[in-house]
């Protein structure tokens, strides 16, 4: 929803003349694009936008209905239909305004209101906090997508428009928004084919969320551009000529990298921009596929391929149907370069993805088999969320498979299997049938036996082993990358898991009961009802559950089924209740768990888990662990993922006020990070100097070598906080000759 700032005042900058301007603009668009659509429901829908929003402006200052304006003048350029205009102009009414779902149906017809709705945010429900909202914000999302695929077309048209606009807003919301669009919407774009937007997003986004980084490579690149630009157009002088000596009919492009592309990168090989080679890109783009083979061999004659890097999409295209030959060779004076080749249409679904096709659609005129085939992956998540109770656990999962690395397998029969990057027999298993991958025991890649941890490639072929009456184990979490093995692998364990906690919760509070000569056989199902309502949970056997996993005490829970029972403690039990409240002080203290609490209970023990050692003001997760009290987690853990698929185990945590803070030093938590650097004299000195000057304690050093040439520095220092770390963090990238600063979860 874009920033509105009512009043009664129109904006100067704006005045109703550019309105008009801009809104003729649009009509002239759409009927360029698409001469015989309607004009008719897209002049209503601006009227209605203009009445409702009437005393609405944005944080700029500007009139409100610029932004659906500029959003509908988005969804024109990507060709969509009169539909989905009048549906832009209208997507904020319902949030924004008094106008409800109801109204929009009236005067536009059911299906502008279903996409209006579809993109409408969550707005009526509480969450418990942000992140949950956004789950559910995007789950939403994706099941109005799955029936219309202009809903989210319009949501990524209304986010690329606010990212364009993002510099009104505050520092704070610049970097949720920023950081949200780059965890899914550029994903998204990404898996619908929308290379170009989704560029954009990714380098406005890049802008905001590590704005250091971005000047210092925009300046970086800026200062090598008039030299790439200049040995680009050699080579597309040369590339030309040799085209029209060949008789290939194809015309060339020239750039330089996206800097959000040449950044990821960048951290990927954790080198600096001296080292990027292949800065420079070249698209050629031919007339047919023949063509496109023609050219790799002849740009091949002509400069020396770099092993490796040779791959063919056309063959093999991917999830998201996108198609070209990819190369890369080294030019004159050691200039790396790559070159894409592709047909028009290939570049045209590129580029626009699945938007590509909406121009040939007239009125209700059925989804093509290529979207179709685009659009399997949403259909897929659908069926999975439908299992997710926890909205953090669907948004996590839904950005891994957002954004996919490809492998290419084949089934012993030449089908081809596409899966994530690193992805083991297992998850090539569960992409075959989910009671493939429960029962399967081993695995054959290339007709050889292979551990289930096994690492697939390009061009294995796979052959699973599968045993009837074979369960899944936890351990496979660990191992598979694909999020439908993860989720049903999750799934399975979930429910049985849960099973087993209600069936030991149940005998937990029947033994209880007995201890205090309780009889449980005389509350009915409303008292158990009332009870789990009390502990805000769905039903009885959750309530029993969660005693079965140790979230809650069967004395607690029996407490409230009768009040007033379990005050008449026996002797021993005091003296053992006693004995284990000084066990937990001892062990809170021991533990540092003093900066940690959970909400609404202060007997239970808590303590920061090892894996991750999150520190105050990082999101964090508590996860109740079997008689060791409640481990807290970051929320970004990579152990989190694999410990929430018992979501009954979950429970809310939070940071303690800092209550010695005014008395004392502030209490600080050991955290390792990583230096990547040039190996050059005095870097050491230096880096000490940051860190000490900003009176941080450092605790152990170490150095050594790394694989390209580089040092490696790690530090064990004392930070107070996320805002602390991230200051010294900043400090360290500043230094010249440092690559990147990675913070190391474990110690």
């Amino acid at each position: 929803m874009a920033t509105i700032h009512p009043t009664t005042s129109p904006s100067e900058s704006n005045p109703p003349d550019i309105l008009a301007e801009k809104f003729s603009e649009l009509l002239t668009r759409v009927n360029d694009n698409r001469p015989s659509d309607d004009l008719d429901i897209i002049r209503r829908a601006w009227d209605f936008c203009l009445e409702h929003h009437q005393g609405q402006f944005r944080a700029s200052g500007e009139p409100f209905v610029l932004h659906p304006l500029e959003v509908a003048l988005v969804l024109a350029e990507m060709k969509l239909d009169s539909t989905a205009i009048a549906a832009g102009l209208l997507h904020d009414a319902v949030e924004d305004t008094p106008v409800t779902a109801a109204d929009i149906a009236n005067q536009f017809g059911e299906q502008v209101a279903h996409i209006v709705e579809g993109v409408t945010k969550i707005d009526k429900i509480q969450f418990a906090n942000r992140e949950d909202r956004q789950a559910e914000n995007v789950r939403k999302m994706l099941l109005a997508m799955v029936t219309d695929v202009r809903v989210v077309l319009i949501k990524l048209a209304d986010r690329l428009h606010n990212m364009r606009t993002l510099e009104h807003l505050s520092a704070e919301r610049q970097q949720a928004i920023a950081r949200e669009t780059l965890d899914i919407y550029a994903p998204l774009a990404h898996r619908l084919g929308m290379g170009k937007l989704r560029g954009e997003l990714e380098d406005l986004s890049f802008r905001y969320v590590d704005p250091y980084s971005y000047d210092q490579l925009q300046l970086a690149v800026e200062e090598r551009r008039s030299e790439g630009e200049q040995f680009l157009a050699g080579v597309e002088a040369l590339l030309l000529e040799k085209l029209k000596e060949n008789k290939i009919t194809a015309r060339v492009q020239w750039r330089i990298k996206r800097l959000f592309s040449i950044h990821s990168k960048l951290q990927k090989s954790r080198s600096s921009v001296d080292q990027l080679y292949d800065l420079l890109a070249l698209r050629v783009i031919t007339n047919s596929v023949p063509d496109c083979y023609a050219v790799l061999g002849l740009i091949h004659s002509i400069w020396r391929p770099v092993p490796g890097r040779i791959k063919d999409f056309i063959a093999m295209p991917r999830p998201n149907m996108y198609q070209s030959l990819h190369t890369t060779v080294m030019g004159e004076g050691g200039h790396q370069f790559e070159v894409q080749i592709r047909t028009e249409e290939m570049h045209r679904v590129a580029e626009e993805g699945i938007a590509a096709h909406w121009k040939y659609k007239a009125g209700n005129s059925p989804i093509s088999a290529r979207d179709e085939q685009r659009l399997a992956w949403v259909r897929q998540l659908v069926e999975w969320q439908r299992e997710m109770t926890d909205p953090n656990e669907f948004l996590s999962t839904l950005k891994i498979d957002l954004y996919p690395e490809e492998v290419y397998t084949f089934t012993p029969k030449g089908k081809v299997v596409v899966l994530p990057k690193d992805a083991s027999p297992l998850d090539f298993a569960y992409s075959i049938h989910t009671e493939v991958g429960h029962s399967c025991t081993g695995a054959k890649v290339n007709g050889r036996m292979v551990p289930l941890r096994s690492k697939l490639r390009n061009g294995d072929v796979v052959e699973v082993i599968t045993q009837n009456g074979h369960t899944p184990s936890r351990d496979w979490l660990s191992i598979v990358k694909s999020s439908r093995a993860r989720n049903k692998i999750k799934h399975w364990l979930n429910e049985h898991q849960r099973e087993r906690a209600i069936d030991i919760g149940r005998k937990l509070l029947e033994r209880e009961a007995r201890k205090y000569k309780v009889s449980l056989h005389k509350f009915e199902d409303a008292d158990y009802a009332r009870v789990a309502s009390d502990y805000s949970v769905a039903t009885p056997n959750d309530l029993l559950a969660a005693i079965g996993f140790g979230k809650y005490s069967a004395r607690q829970v029996l407490n409230r089924l009768a009040p007033g029972t379990t005050h008449q403690q026996p002797a021993e039990a005091e003296t053992a209740a006693s004995i284990k409240a000084g066990l937990q002080d001892a062990a809170r203290k021991s533990t540092s768990s003093d900066s940690l609490q959970v909400e609404g209970q202060n007997e239970l023990l808590v303590y920061r888990a090892r894996c991750c050692n999150p520190i105050r003001g990082e999101e964090i997760v508590g996860y109740v662990t079997r008689g060791k009290g409640v481990a807290v987690h970051a929320r970004n853990c990579p152990n989190v993922q694999n410990l929430l698929y018992e979501s009954d185990r979950r429970i809310a945590v939070e940071w303690a006020h800092d209550a010695g803070a005014s008395t004392g030093p502030s209490k600080t938590y050991p955290v390792r990070l990583t230096v990547y650097c040039d190996d050059r004299a005095g870097m050491l000195k230096e880096m000490t100097s940051i860190i000490s000057d900003d009176n941080t304690n450092i605790r152990t050093v170490d150095t050594r070598p790394g694989p390209n040439g580089e040092a490696i520095v790690e530090f064990v220092i004392e930070a107070e906080d996320v805002r602390h770390l991230n200051r010294l963090v900043l400090g360290l990238r500043r230094l010249p000759g440092v690559r990147d600063v990675q913070r190391s979860q474990r110690l």
